[in-house]
């Protein structure tokens, strides 16, 4: 699911692409999170680990049997013109 854009940062014209590195669980959830690369916002690069926390991905699958791996999510974070 996309992450919620924080109200005050659409207020304040916050903006910005917030890169999150993912730990994902051969069961699809995720177990660890980072910002790889800040927004230069605090509460978009909240958003963003938020929205990914709350996510269920589909993991990677070796010999057919799904495997933990880490993985780079971009999201973007863009005021509409």
């Amino acid at each position: 699911p996309e992450p919620a854009y924080p109200r005050a940062s659409r207020r304040a014209g916050e903006a910005g692409l917030v890169i999150v590195r993912v730990f994902v669980g051969a069961d699809g959830l995720p177990r660890q999170l980072q910002v790889l690369q800040s927004s230069g916002f605090a509460r978009l690069d909240e958003a963003a680990l938020e929205g990914v926390r709350q996510a269920r991905f589909k993991p990677p699958t070796e010999n057919g049997r799904a495997i933990s791996g880490w993985a780079r999510i971009p999201i973007p974070f863009e005021l509409e013109k």
